[in-house]
């Protein structure tokens, strides 16, 4: 087996033993296919980038895993991307991958939610690129679906939709200020916030139209 098809088995033995998935078996259906449209992606910004194709699809593969882990407290899912790190390097370090791979890929992995990891590493391109990879898809056209449905949209008032959804046009306005690990990324992310932003927009337009006749 090559190391990325050692990786998949892994996730997939992973997710399936996870107590949490267990119980939301349609939550770890999401993660897993999440995670694999993470590697899709990384696997192009990698190509497109000259960086190492196969550690970026290993890392975007794993980079949630921490999530078949209990969370301890409501908010620790903060801490996934260091759980996840934590979960996968004595995997990573059985792998046909040199120690600075292993490094870089943990590092990247534990970095990817809010930039911070518990042991010391480097924001390279590389290392930014996971976490570049996982904004792509969750700034993508399904992640708008999964976000209203959780946010439970349609049975919120009509003032309320509205107030969603200008703080979530002002989120993206801030959001497409922020500069990616590379230039492909960064493309990548601001071409998918500007269709959600497109999207919010159209349907704050229809929330204005939703409760009488403008004279």
């Amino acid at each position: 087996m090559t190391n990325i098809q050692k990786t998949e088995a892994f996730l997939k033995e992973r997710f399936a033993d996870g107590a949490f998935f267990k119980e939301h078996q349609a939550d770890g259906e999401y993660r897993l296919q999440h995670s694999y449209r993470v590697a899709h992606i990384a696997r192009e910004i990698a190509r497109k980038e000259g960086l190492d194709e196969e550690g970026l699809i290993i890392g975007g593969l794993l980079h949630d895993v921490g999530y078949c882990l209990p969370f301890e407290r409501e908010d620790a899912w903060w801490e996934h991307g260091r759980m996840s790190a934590r979960l996968v390097r004595p995997f990573l370090e059985q792998l046909d991958l040199s120690p600075g791979q292993v490094q870089e890929i943990c590092y990247g992995i534990a970095i990817h939610v809010d930039g911070e990891a518990d042991f010391a590493g480097e924001k390279t391109p590389f290392a930014l690129s996971i976490g570049d990879a996982d904004d792509v898809d969750r700034f993508d056209a399904y992640r708008i679906y999964e976000t209203m449905v959780f946010e439970d949209f349609r049975n919120l008032k009509i003032d309320d939709k509205c107030k969603w959804l200008r703080e979530k046009l002002d989120w993206i306005s801030r959001r497409l200020d922020k500069r990616s690990g590379t230039e492909t990324a960064e493309q990548m992310i601001r071409e998918r916030l500007l269709y959600q932003r497109q999207y919010y927009e159209k349907v704050l337009e229809q929330m204005k139209h939703s409760e009488t006749i403008i004279v």
